[in-house]
C-alpha cells in the first residue's frame, strides 16, 4: 500500500491508509492533525514510503505523539543524517482539540488511531480517529452487514 497514491476530487493525495483500523475499532470522531517532520521524511512521504499499520497515537504532557509508524528512508538521504524509520513524531493539533481528546481518552476509555496520511496544500496531514475497540462478535456482525450490502447491490444491479 505504501507506493500507491490516490487523488481525491479535492486535490488531496493519500500517502498511506490504515485499513485494519475500521476492522478493529468503532471510529466515533475524526480529527485532522499536522505532522512535525524532518526533511528526509518529507522526501520519503512524497515517494509514498509510509506505513500506518501498527501505529497509534499517545497523549503525553498535553501533546499528541505518533508512535509505531514506519517511514522508510530513501537511498538518496543525506549522509550526515542518521534516519530512524520508526521515530516518534509530534502531531500538531489545536489546544481545544487536544483537551477534548485528553478528556475522552483518560475518562471514557477511548483510543486514538491513525486512519490515513495524506497531502493537503503541500503539507502532510494525519487523520486520527477517536475509537473504541470491537469485540469478536462486533467484527463478525460488521463483516456480515458488509457482505449483505454487497449482495444487495448485486441483486439490484442484475434485477
Amino acid at each position: 500500500m505504501a507506493a500507491k497514491k490516490n487523488k481525491d476530487s479535492s486535490g488531496n493525495s493519500t500517502i498511506a491508509h490504515n485499513r485494519q483500523a475500521t476492522h478493529e475499532y468503532f471510529i466515533e470522531e475524526r480529527y485532522e492533525a499536522g505532522l512535525a517532520l524532518q526533511g528526509w521524511e518529507v522526501k520519503s512521504l512524497r515517494a509514498g514510503r509510509a506505513q500506518l499499520k501498527e501505529s497509534y497515537v499517545v497523549l503525553k504532557s498535553g501533546e499528541a505523539w505518533l508512535l509505531g509508524s514506519h517511514v522508510s528512508p530513501l537511498n538518496s538521504a543525506s549522509t550526515h543524517v542518521n534516519p530512524d524509520p520508526t521515530r516518534t513524531r509530534k502531531l500538531l493539533l489545536h489546544r481545544a482539540e487536544l483537551s477534548k481528546l485528553i478528556g475522552h481518552v483518560e475518562r471514557k476509555g477511548y483510543t486514538l488511531i491513525p486512519l490515513a496520511m495524506y497531502w493537503k496544500k503541500g503539507r502532510a496531514k494525519l487523520e486520527i480517529g477517536l475509537a473504541k475497540g470491537k469485540k469478536l462478535h462486533d467484527k463478525r456482525a460488521t463483516e456480515k452487514e458488509r457482505d449483505w450490502q454487497r449482495e444487495k447491490q448485486r441483486v439490484m444491479k442484475n434485477g
